[in-house]
């Protein structure tokens, strides 16, 4: 691949370094098409080279930031082309993902980054400012004039749900005692992410209290957003500020003998695959080393005997979203795997993408788009129509909510009711 790697590097955000790569994809992408109706991104791609009669050095660079789903569409519809870097013809590598995002980056540097993806690629700060008085905030994200304020100023579409804010979920466990015996099978620093933190504290109290009942030590170092909304809109600086924080804390949790295990799928990635381009080195590598989505983590525990089994219920028949993000880290189906430790419960994976890509999904032109990607795996969830439907993505989970009125769970969140005894409401 001739385009540069490193995200921070000069090479790539460079215009030649772009035009280059990008006509040696659509070279290959042209003679292929193996991927054709696929997904949304390759069907812009391959009909602006027909549109201009197979000349590859016709569309221009900007034609890639103007295409459908970026990163986690392509990872879903094309898995294999994602996850190990190659097309169809392992003799051309290709990976289309990080064309794009050299494409955004080298649009930002010439353009500078927008303000709508300046707003929306600061998570602490929405985060901070709506989970002050959760209530309100919600009350106030639901008005309709409200809604038409924000679609108009920063892009969000009016019809679009968005996330509800909880309780900080780190305030909730600074005020835990851990149970007496925590340590015996293992130390992790959890990385609970920003909607964990602002919108999601279920999620981090469920994997908490997963963690202690097996017997692991579980610690929350300081920390901040992952950086990936913040590079999503070409927020290099950004991005490699929050890196730089996260690394340092992280790197300590891992010279106190800490794992690093993460809830979010779309973090972990970062972590593990952005984290090592934006700050290359020894350092960066040793605390990626270390890192483990949940379920991941989880299944560890069980293949080394650790994992608490002790079900009171059975969670009947779960439908599985695998997330983009997750699939594309090549680490097999984990929270499936987990779920199905569970006496009595079957699990059907559902691979197909809901079209929310972060930001993507909640700005006004993408909206109808993104319901469009989404439709092919919401009709499977209406042919399984199953007792519980569980996604590792909250994101994802909101998409699905939105669409077909289902509560969706994080998968830690349906182990916990697994051994509590509880059962999963099917709305809310």
């Amino acid at each position: 691949m001739t385009g540069a790697t490193d995200i921070g590097s000069p090479p790539f955000g460079d215009a030649a370094n772009l035009a280059a790569e990008t006509a040696r994809i659509y070279d290959i992408c042209a003679g292929c098409r193996r991927c054709y109706n696929l997904c949304p991104s390759f069907t812009h791609l391959l009909d602006t080279i027909d549109e201009h009669d197979g000349d590859i050095a016709a569309p221009t660079t900007g034609s890639i930031c103007s295409c459908s789903p970026s990163l986690s569409t392509m990872r879903t519809t094309f898995p294999r082309m994602n996850a190990i870097r190659v097309c169809a013809k392992p003799r051309w590598p290709v990976d289309f993902p990080l064309l794009m995002q050299q494409a955004r980056v080298a649009r930002a540097d010439r353009e500078g980054v927008a303000f709508r993806d300046r707003v929306l690629g600061n998570a602490e700060l929405l985060g901070r400012i709506g989970s002050a008085v959760p209530a309100v905030s919600n009350w106030v994200n639901q008005n309709r004039a409200v809604r038409w304020a924000m679609e108009k100023t920063l892009g969000v579409d009016r019809r679009r749900r968005l996330p509800r804010y909880t309780r900080r979920f780190s305030r909730w466990f600074r005020r835990q005692t851990p149970p007496a015996g925590v340590g015996r099978s293992g130390r992790v620093a959890l990385f609970y992410t920003t909607p964990v933190e602002f919108t999601g504290a279920d999620v981090g109290i469920a994997a908490v209290r997963v963690l202690w009942r097996s017997g692991v030590e579980v610690r929350c170092p300081e920390q901040v957003c992952c950086g990936m909304p913040a590079l999503d809109g070409g927020d290099v600086a950004g991005a490699t500020r929050r890196a730089r924080r996260n690394l340092e804390t992280l790197g300590r949790a891992v010279d106190a003998g800490c794992d690093i295990v993460v809830p979010g799928p779309t973090c972990s990635r970062m972590l593990k695959q952005d984290y090592p381009r934006l700050l290359p080195g020894a350092e960066t590598e040793r605390v990626v080393a270390r890192v483990h989505d949940l379920g991941q983590y989880l299944v560890k525990l069980h293949v080394e005997g650790k994992l608490e089994q002790s079900f009171a219920t059975s969670l009947g028949r779960v439908a599985y979203h695998a997330p983009c993000h997750l699939r594309v880290q090549e680490i097999g189906f984990k929270a499936r795997d987990l779920l199905r430790l569970v006496p009595g419960t079957t699990v059907e994976v559902l691979e197909r993408c809901t079209g929310m890509d972060g930001t993507w999904g909640f700005k006004r032109e993408f909206y109808d788009a993104s319901l469009a990607v989404a439709r092919p795996l919401l009709r499977d969830v209406d042919a399984l129509d199953p007792d519980a439907v569980v996604s590792d993505c909250p994101l994802a989970a909101l998409q699905i909510e939105q669409a077909r009125g289902r509560r969706v769970y994080h998968p830690v969140e349906a182990l916990l009711a697994a051994y509590e005894g509880r059962a999963l409401a099917r709305t809310g």
